[in-house]
């Protein structure tokens, strides 16, 4: 009986395993993705601040939005690998 043919891992042309490649890419999409948020969130504090907590502009609600849409990118690449 035959053993279990075990694939080859898939390697890009200049050699690197294609899997090491797409994690590093994740990683550093997510550095950057996380970097984004941190300035959003700034952003929002200091408009809440100048605000006193009584009204909050349209700005701000769209940069949570984008906020929202950011970790969810993040934390769905991150699920992935």
């Amino acid at each position: 009986m035959p053993p279990p043919s075990r694939e080859e891992p898939k390697k890009l042309p200049d050699g690197r395993l294609w899997s090491e490649a797409v994690l590093k890419a994740n990683y550093e999409a997510n550095l950057k993705e996380l970097e984004r948020m941190r300035k959003i969130l700034d952003s929002v504090q200091e408009e809440l601040e100048k605000s006193k907590g009584h009204v909050l502009s349209i700005k701000a609600l769209k940069d949570l939005e984008e906020l929202e849409r950011l970790s969810r990118r993040v934390r769905d690449r991150m699920r992935r690998h």
